[in-house]
């Protein structure tokens, strides 16, 4: 009972930790994912780490204890929140799409977060996740929250980080780089659109008899998906790489919070 009573407020700083993670990353936070499931995936992650990193470790069971559920719940958040911003590369560049090809007022529900979504990137985002998947990358995620330990032990100086800026100046480059991704995952599609309407525009000084307006938008439409249908099979490499990215944000956190384990 003693030994129980000593471990467990290091398991349930570690729950805290583990259980904000599954609340924002990518997959696990999908609205269909029932948080039954989310929850069990958290108690077996937390029994698994304590056995690993936390057996031998003693924290303050004083008021400052509510601080460092804050400061767990907080890490864990940030971790998640930053895998899921750059994810949501692939709906931005969707929108950025979807403006040029004539799909802005069409958008459609999204399962995943409940929200609306544009059309182009609901099928990049489908394409994304199932790419995702198929690449055991939640299983990377469940690596990251694990290892996270190794570079961000439960005595941290996280709210030091916090207070000096290095957290939210790494998160202002994060979400620039999110939108860079998504400029460039958009930008074939962009581009040929934005020729199509320069074309477009001589053919309306040229022929002013010709009713652009009525070709126009079938036009981008056509021009659009079949440019869409030629670069899918290259979805498999850009995704790699944005995959990529995201583990690499999440250790550039870790190493922010933290320090890289000797």
């Amino acid at each position: 009972m003693e030994t129980l009573l000593q471990s467990f407020p290091v398991a349930l700083l570690m729950f805290c930790r583990i259980t904000s993670f599954f609340v924002t990353a990518p997959v696990f936070s999908a609205r269909n994912v029932p948080a039954s499931v989310k929850i069990g995936i958290s108690a077996f992650v937390t029994l698994s780490v304590y056995l690993i990193y936390g057996i031998d470790q003693t924290v303050p069971t004083d008021l400052s204890y509510v601080l460092l559920i804050i400061r767990e719940i907080l890490i864990g958040l940030l971790l998640g929140f930053v895998a899921y911003l750059l994810m949501t590369a692939v709906q931005t560049a969707g929108t950025f799409i979807d403006l040029q090809i004539g799909f802005g007022m069409a958008n459609v529900y999204d399962p995943m977060t409940g929200a609306s979504a544009p059309l182009t990137g609901n099928l990049k985002y489908a394409f994304a996740m199932l790419l995702f998947l198929t690449m055991n990358g939640h299983h990377y995620l469940l690596d990251a929250i694990v290892y996270s330990y190794r570079w961000v032990p439960l005595s941290n100086v996280f709210f030091i980080r916090l207070a000096d800026g290095s957290i939210a100046e790494f998160l202002i480059q994060t979400l620039g780089q999110s939108f860079m991704l998504a400029f460039q995952m958009s930008a074939p599609i962009v581009v040929a659109l934005f020729l199509t309407d320069v074309g477009l525009g001589f053919l309306a000084k040229t022929a002013p008899q010709f009713n652009v307006f009525a070709v126009g938008l079938p036009l981008k439409l056509l021009v659009g998906l079949a440019i869409l249908l030629l670069l899918v099979p290259s979805f498999s490499f850009v995704f790699s790489q944005l995959f990529e990215a995201i583990f690499r944000s999440m250790e550039k956190l870790l190493g922010t919070i933290g320090q890289r384990p000797g």
